[in-house]
Formats: structure tokens, sequence, C-alpha cells
């Protein structure tokens, strides 16, 4: 409703990623450089990690526009503790190649041949694994195998890692060290500055066709900085509702109150009952770390729902190619009894 009462073309704040509000910060340029740069050595793999909400996936979808069709087949793949197995059966399933069997040679086979065939028509095929910290340390290492297809001294295949954090405290287990070799960059995105931060606010609005109403007075910038720590997830669920907060209030001028009012209405609607006294107030409000905090608790369980709901598609994607070969052997299957009981009715 807010995009009516300010003339705005579409939400300019939404959650999910868009690379067409991809917002080149410091922090952010350099990660895509690094993916880039990836690209560019034909080999090996790329690490980007970054807290919940930094704009990993974003940068993903930034990184796949800007990929020449005719020379690389990218697909993504999001991982909820998968087995090596399954790793190699969600990448054929993402790829749309459906293999002969279920055996482990029979899907290696299937993936053998699809980037033979790709290599022929002259494209690399690259593999995004986003969640990538909920990865077991034997599919990392199924990764690392599938990365030694090669034709002509080329590598048929390459994966690009993105995850949180913790993912690069995994990376240091000592069973891990060939993949580690294999690295050959990685990044951690950092959050933007305050600079960054209004920049960031006042493109996308200027993508939806914001002429500066409402007006967003310097001190609101600085408020909305200091209650998102300059992260692009809790920046977009802020202003949003700032947005809806001044359409509804009538607002053509945010100011510094109102953040204030948002932050303090977006503390109320967290349901969960504290464990612990909540944190001392400011001015009524609560005070930044609290609303950072409970802000950050609110992103967790928005990108577990949003990883999980992703896992689920491409499982069921995944056990739908599985029941059409099992169809199609059932199929055969009976065909060929058919023959046989048709062959010894002749013969009596």
């Amino acid at each position: 409703m807010f995009e009516d009462f300010y003339k705005l073309m579409g939400p300019p704040f939404k959650l999910g990623p868009d690379h067409r509000f991809f917002y080149p910060s410091k922090n952010h340029d350099k990660a895509l450089s690094y993916l880039r740069y990836g690209l560019h050595q034909d080999e090996g793999f790329i690490v980007v990690t970054g807290d919940i909400g930094a704009g990993k996936t974003t940068l993903v979808s930034q990184l796949f526009s800007e990929l020449d069709k005719n020379r690389f087949l990218a697909a993504q793949i999001v991982t909820s503790n998968i087995d090596a197995d399954d790793a190699l059966r969600m990448i054929l399933s993402a790829f749309g190649v459906t293999p002969h069997s279920n055996d482990k040679a029979a899907l290696l086979r299937s993936f053998e041949s699809f980037l033979a065939a790709q290599h022929r028509a002259g494209r690399r095929v690259l593999m995004v694994v986003d969640e990538a910290q909920n990865l077991p340390p034997r599919t990392i290492e199924e990764l690392r195998m599938l990365s030694n297809f090669t034709a002509g001294g080329e590598s048929l295949f390459q994966s690009f890692l993105v995850g949180q954090p913790q993912f690069k405290e995994m990376l240091a287990d000592p069973s891990l060290e060939q993949f580690r070799q294999r690295v050959i960059a990685s990044y951690h995105l950092g959050p933007m500055s305050a600079d960054e931060t209004a920049d960031y606010i006042r493109h996308r609005l200027r993508l939806v066709g914001w002429k500066n109403d409402p007006a967003i007075e310097p001190e609101a910038f600085d408020l909305i900085y200091r209650h998102t720590g300059g992260i692009p997830r809790r920046i977009n669920t802020l202003c949003s509702r700032l947005l809806l907060y001044g359409a509804l209030e009538g607002l053509h001028v945010i100011d510094a109150p109102a953040v204030q009012d948002v932050v303090a209405d977006l503390r109320t609607e967290v349901t969960e009952a504290p464990s612990k006294p909540m944190a001392k107030k400011v001015n009524g409000t609560a005070n930044g770390h609290e609303v950072a905090s409970l802000m950050a608790s609110l992103e967790r369980l928005t990108v577990t729902v949003d990883s999980h709901d992703r896992t689920l598609r491409q499982l069921l994607e995944t056990a739908l190619g599985l029941l059409a070969v099992d169809a199609a052997s059932i199929t055969v299957a009976e065909t060929v009894a058919g023959t046989v009981e048709g062959s010894g009715d002749e013969r009596t």
C-alpha cells in the first residue's frame, strides 16, 4: 500500500535476492571481483562467507546475470546437511540431467557424459553451493572429487561455495587439507559503512521511481545504520516497515522519531518470551544492541524457512526424476515379461 502513497513502481526493499537491486558497496564489489577471478582461472574453488543477511545470495544472482550463456552453464543449489550421494543427485537435478540408475557408478557416468557434452558445446559448468556451512566434510570432499573431471587439460566443472562465517572454521578441519589446496581465493563479505547504508537506501528507492517522497533526514539514516549494523537484509526489513509506517501516518518526511517508533514496533512483535530480563531502554525504546539482536533472530528464522523451502523443492525434483526412471524400468520389465509369456503360448 505504501507504493501507491509514495507513487513508487514497486517495493524497493524486498527480502528476496534480486540482482536488479544489487548495490556495489566496497565489500560487495570486492567479493564479486573474487568470483569473476575464479571464472577467469577456469579451475579451483572460490569461497565467500558472510553473516546472515549480508547479501551473499544477491551477489551470486548478480554474477549469474553477468555470465555469457554461450560460455557458461550455471546452477545454484541450497544445501541442508545432505550426504555425498544426495549432493550428486541434487547437482544432476539442478542441471536437468536424469540418470539411468540410482547407483553411484551410474550417477557419475551420467555426470561425466553431461560435462563432456557441455565441453563439446564450448561451455564450462559452474555450480554455486549456497548455505555451504551445512555441508558434511564427506560432501565437501565429494565436490573436490567432482572437480577432477577434465578434458584436454581443461577443467569441466567448477564450484563456488557460499556460506556463513562458521564455514571457514569447518574448512580448517585436517581432513579437508586436499580441498583447501584447491581453494584459489576466499573472501568474507562484511557489512556496509554508514555512508554506504544511506547510499544503498537511496539506490534501491531510485530504482522504483523515488522522487524524494518521502524525504529522509540525515538523522534517520544514522539511526537506520545504528540499528541494522549495515547488514542489507536488516536494512530492507527496517526500511520496508518505515515506508509502511510513513504511509499509514501520512508522512512525507522520515525523521529520527519515525525510525525509533518503527524499531519499537519491531521489538514488540517478537512473540517468543524472553529467557532473561530485557535490556534497559533508551528514551523509551530498546537500545541498538537489543534491537539488532532481535532483528537478527527474525532474519535467521526467515533464512532457515527459505533455505528449507528451496532444499525441499530441489529434493522433490530429484525424487520425481528418480520415480520417472523407476517407472520406465518397470515398463520395460513388463514388456519383456509379456514378450516371454507370448512366446511360451505360441510354443504351446
